[in-house]
């Protein structure tokens, strides 16, 4: 077991985490993980019909909410949707982030993915992830972080990337156990179903949620599964966190 037990995930937008890793993040749950999930904005371009600032309140309380189903914590790092750029100002947030909650494990936005704030996103937490242990990158209040926690870069949400060609995971987590609590998260996002609708042609979230797991599943001979594939550059841990945690729940692919 890890000594320290806390995992983080950073992804763009409130409802991401519960479509591409919440099973796994029940699963770490179960097995004594303390869980955050953090987002660069609020989620506050997510309406056709509510202003900015009443969006981002309603789409905060349904994050929270849906951290709180494992018993976690919401951060939001306070960006606007469509404006998350790899900036000194935003890398220097996500650093007091990670510096703060101190985790082993970190799940990021597929490095490609259908949205270019889904791209910069996972570009900036690959990069605090490794700039959190450095200590002249000065964050008064936090104490720099090592080792670098792991690292693993969710499914897109679509699977594919800009191209349209599969995004093929390295593991697959067998999340069969975890996916009624991982619809139960999704669920707290309420407020998604008529925009989803509107700007995705998706009418129903957790179906098309369930669809994509049932996806990955069939790769490995089980009904439901997330994909992920570790960051392994250097500094960066090489050992499967995930396989040592879940064992037999974690496939390679």
């Amino acid at each position: 077991m890890a000594e320290n037990k806390r995992v983080l995930s950073v992804l763009a937008h409130p409802d991401d985490a519960e479509f591409v890793c919440a099973g796994t993040l029940v699963l770490l749950y179960h097995k004594g993980w303390e869980v955050h999930i953090a987002t660069m904005t609020p989620g506050d371009c997510g309406s056709a019909e509510l202003g900015r600032e009443e969006i981002a309140a309603i789409r905060r309380k349904e994050a929270a909410q849906s951290a709180a189903i494992l018993g976690g914590v919401y951060h939001c790092l306070e960006c606007e949707d469509g404006y998350i750029r790899h900036d000194r100002e935003t890398l220097h947030r996500t650093v007091e982030l990670i510096r703060s909650v101190r985790p082993r494990l970190i799940f990021a936005a597929s490095p490609s993915d259908y949205l270019y704030d889904h791209e910069v996103t996972s570009l900036i937490v690959r990069d605090a992830a490794f700039w959190s242990g450095v200590p002249n990158l000065v964050t008064p209040g936090a104490v720099p972080l090592t080792p670098v926690p792991h690292v693993y870069y969710c499914d897109p949400l679509d699977g594919a990337d800009i191209f349209g060609e599969p995004v093929q995971p390295g593991i697959i987590v067998d999340i069969t156990s975890s996916l009624d609590t991982k619809a139960e998260m999704l669920s707290c996002h309420a407020s998604q179903r008529d925009w989803l609708r509107r700007q995705h042609g998706t009418d129903e979230y957790i179906g098309a949620m369930k669809e994509f797991g049932g996806k990955r599943g069939v790769m490995i001979g089980r009904p439901f599964g997330e994909g992920f594939r570790q960051h392994l550059g250097n500094a960066y841990p090489a050992d499967n966190m995930l396989a040592r945690e879940l064992g037999d729940l974690v496939h390679r692919v």
